[in-house]
């Protein structure tokens, strides 16, 4: 009783200082919550002092105290608030001797019951808890409606004393009668053909009630996005013998919907001068184009050197999220690597800006989702690429027949997760006999995992490969698009976005020395970061990038490490990371660099 009698809590207001004393933080708590708030009035004192001791008894009770002394003290002070003093004296607490939990009925071959059986928070043992007591009775009627036992009650539910013996009995007895089954779903407002969304379901009819399978249905129905207000609503109260009938109200999103970006890249031009770049972005939304489900997506970006404009068509098929058709037309123009004049009377190689190229395309691409969530998608691409390379022009033409294969396990749902791995594999075909310029056999695979230990420390590390198989003659031919470069926040930190790569020496027409960043045809970047939860939204993070992208001739491994500090917004984690590079290229003499991110990791 020691350790008890040192806790002292204090509650005062203009009418009245309550202090107590001789009892620990949990027997406090509950006290004060059983006495409520402080009087406001002289009338409220006088009622507050007379139903104290009562009301501290009647705490120490519902949490297994029923020997407890209470030696009240009242200072009656004019002019300033009387001083209610409650010396409290717990006694042996009451502990229980044994639980008869039993149950009848089809509850008994329930697994998920049986393993909420094997968490319940009371125990032979414990001190009694009434309040613990009725949370597992609560408990397990919640759980038993949500699993479809409607018609279950308690048989018995109670709790003996033996206040003699300081030992306490609890009974439950519950008998939880038939389970009942899903029903017939029917679908109100959605405006499509009928049994369209039927593939949506996700139990078969006849199968045992549970609302985590109405849950899922809700998030398949809000994954088309289709529908801006769904209420999936089973009707108990018109069961059909054991049948529950499950009733879906739908509203359809607005027609179009249209969302407006503004923002500017800061330090991401690799070879201008210029390190701001505004961006305006338009995102052109139809969810539901026709009662088939078909929708369609366009996007247009403007930046000064990076207008982009890419439309998606989708077409259901034999499921409306799991198989889909995709018809996609775009026209854009980006920027790789970097161009450099060498300066003789420097001595160093001049930033003069980057290798530019328009490409227009139109591809035909189905995505399905396999069992086990991997994600198979086969695509035919036709696209044409404009661009400059040592002053010459090109324009190839290719028909790329490509397939992908993926799939991303999470440890859990939210934005930050604790643990998880993606992996990721491609190839893609050209020939000139089926209409493209050189023969290119392109192949990708790319690895994340993420894991969190001893709550606070998480690791997060990445590998990504590339491969083209080409002829060395037709190395030129291979558009920047489809060739591979190095840096950037998801790259190799310290340096800017696809800055890093082989290189070709040429002359120009002034006769100058330059040397231009082409990309390469293979690829090889890794990184391994640690990250430490300061508080549960900020933690910090060091972490060290390596790798290139590189050809046979020219393997120039470049490595940086750095650090940053990482809030986990509401809209996922921001991180402000430093990296800086280890090694200064020919073609790259700015080692250091602030790297904004946004977005989960996985």
């Amino acid at each position: 009783m020691s350790g008890l009698l040192s806790t002292f809590s204090v509650m005062a207001d203009d009418f009245l200082t309550l202090k107590l004393t001789g009892i620990d933080a949990s027997l406090t708590q509950n006290i004060e919550a059983h006495l409520g708030t402080l009087p406001t009035s002289q009338v409220q004192r006088r009622a507050f002092i007379f139903n104290a001791e009562d009301n501290v008894n009647a705490a120490l009770n519902s949490l297994g105290y029923y020997h407890g002394e209470v030696a009240q003290d009242v200072q009656e002070r004019p002019d300033q608030p009387w001083v209610l003093s409650l010396d409290v004296t717990p006694g042996a607490p009451t502990r229980i001797e044994w639980i008869d939990l039993h149950f009848d009925g089809e509850i008994l071959e329930d697994t998920f019951i049986l393993q909420w059986l094997d968490k319940i928070a009371i125990k032979p043992g414990d001190i009694l808890n009434h309040g613990k007591y009725e949370l597992v009775k609560s408990q397990l009627i919640t759980l038993a409606l949500a699993r479809g036992y409607f018609d279950g009650k308690y048989v018995q539910s109670s709790i003996q004393v033996n206040r003699d013996a300081n030992t306490a009995k609890i009974t439950l007895h519950y008998d939880s009668g038939s389970r009942y089954h899903m029903g017939e779903v029917t679908f109100e407002g959605d405006g499509l053909q009928d049994g369209f969304l039927d593939t949506l379901i996700p139990f078969e009819k006849n199968s045992a009630y549970s609302t985590g399978s109405l849950s899922r249905l809700n998030r398949e129905l809000l994954d088309t996005s289709y529908f801006s207000n769904i209420k999936v609503l089973p009707q108990v109260d018109k069961a059909q013998g054991l049948d529950v009938p499950i009733k879906v109200e739908l509203s359809p999103k607005p027609s179009h919907s249209i969302e407006l970006g503004l923002g500017v890249d800061i330090g991401n031009t690799a070879g201008s001068d210029n390190e701001l770049e505004p961006r305006i972005s338009i995102n052109w939304r139809t969810p539901l184009l026709n009662s088939y489900g078909h929708s369609l997506e366009t996007s247009l970006e403007w930046s000064p050197d990076r207008p982009k404009y890419l439309s998606t068509y989708t077409i259901p098929l034999t499921h409306p999220l799991d198989d889909q058709l995709k018809i996609r037309f775009g026209m854009l123009r980006d920027k790789y690597g970097v161009n450099q004049v060498y300066d003789p009377n420097e001595h160093k190689y001049n930033n003069t800006g980057e290798l530019e190229a328009s490409k227009g395309l139109i591809a035909v691409i189905r995505q399905q989702r396999l069992k086990d969530n991997w994600i198979l998608s086969y695509s035919v691409e036709a696209m044409k690429e404009y661009y400059t390379q040592s002053e010459t022009d090109y324009a190839p033409k290719f028909l790329l027949f490509g397939t992908s294969i993926s799939k991303t396990i999470r440890g859990d749902n939210t934005l930050d997760p604790k643990s998880g791995f993606f992996q990721y594999y491609s190839i893609e075909y050209a020939n000139p006999d089926l209409g493209s310029a050189i023969q290119l056999t392109r192949i990708q695979t790319k690895y994340k995992w993420i894991n969190t230990f001893f709550d606070k420390h998480r690791i997060v590390s990445r590998l990504d490969l590339g491969v083209n198989l080409a002829d060395d003659a037709d190395l030129a031919l291979i558009p920047p698009s489809l060739r591979y470069f190095a840096g950037g926040d998801q790259s190799i930190r310290g340096y800017s976005y696809q800055e890093l790569g082989p290189y070709i020496d040429y002359t120009t027409e002034g006769g100058d020395s330059a040397r231009q960043v082409v990309g390469g045809r293979y690829l090889m970047v890794g990184s391994l970061e640690y990250q430490y939860y300061v508080t549960p939204t900020w933690r910090v993070g060091t972490f060290i990038d390596a790798g290139n992208a590189f050809d046979v001739n020219q393997i120039e491994p470049i490595v940086s490490v750095g650090g940053g500090i990482h809030w986990i917004s509401p809209i996922g984690p921001i991180k402000l990371d430093l990296g800086v590079g280890l090694k200064e290229t020919d073609t790259v003499d700015r080692p250091w660099r602030i790297h904004l991110t946004m977005g989960a990791e996985l």
